[in-house]
């Protein structure tokens, strides 16, 4: 039996990127995939045909994580589409990087939002669902400079150790509930984004992690995989850093 057959996972900003590969393997182990993301462009429509040829029922959302009424609109129509809902993914996220000197109001505010706010509303919402069905697991993506910083990324870094503190307390309030709460701490993970970084540059970063390599998005998704079924059924409240340990 495949690890995740018949379940409904919800995973925010899963058009691309890491998200995509999330959803990508929990559809491979028969996980039913409703994902959201800002725009419902073609990458949405790539990724719902994708998901539906590995034979599980898929959907996209057009939806602003960012917006709790978003929120509360979207997790209606999913449930309406869905019935029920046994995994919340939080992967939804934006950089804007840039010294704090020069940082605006603005870059702060959307990168807050974005990365951090997005966590609080759709875990506040779907967690109503969950505690009905006393069980369910939510996984947030932090980062490694969530834990440990990054000069030029003091809006980025504090939204991802938040998102770190935030599901430390959910993992204490939803325990006794069956609901898990987990994050996952990437290091420097190969995607659309990091490809746009010079080549010299991104060897750079290369030669000072340990493995001698960037991750790639599907090895953060067998992370993901882990912690979202009953391989890891005692493990809540936990940061798993996947970084070829970068930090460690």
């Amino acid at each position: 039996m495949k690890l995740l057959e018949g379940k409904v996972a919800v995973i925010t900003g899963a058009s691309r990127g890491i998200g995509k590969s999330i959803a990508l393997k929990f559809a491979s182990e028969g996980c039913n995939v409703a994902f959201t993301d800002l725009f419902e462009d073609d990458n949405m429509k790539q990724t719902a045909t994708e998901l539906e040829a590995m034979g599980v029922k898929a959907k996209g959302y057009a939806s602003n994580a960012a917006v709790l009424a978003d929120t509360e609109t979207v997790v209606d129509k999913i449930l309406a589409d869905f019935e029920r809902i046994d995994i919340l993914v939080n992967n939804a996220g934006i950089t804007k990087d840039c010294l704090l000197m020069r940082m605006t109001e603005a870059q702060w505010d959307a990168v807050i939002n974005v990365n951090l706010k997005s966590v609080f509303n759709f875990t506040k919402v779907i967690q109503k669902t969950m505690l009905r069905q006393r069980c369910g697991s939510i996984i947030s993506m932090s980062s490694v400079v969530g834990v440990s910083g990054n000069a030029g990324q003091s809006n980025y870094s504090a939204s991802k150790a938040g998102i770190i503190g935030f599901t430390k307390s959910m993992a204490k309030e939803l325990g006794s509930r069956n609901i898990r709460c987990n994050a996952i701490a990437p290091g420097f993970i190969i995607t659309a984004m990091t490809e746009k970084i010079p080549e010299k540059e991104r060897k750079a970063w290369e030669a000072t992690i340990p493995m001698r390599r960037g991750g790639t998005p599907e090895e953060v998704a067998k992370v993901a995989l882990f912690l979202a079924s009953d391989l890891s059924s005692y493990v809540s409240g936990q940061v798993i850093h996947v970084c070829g340990a970068m930090n460690c």
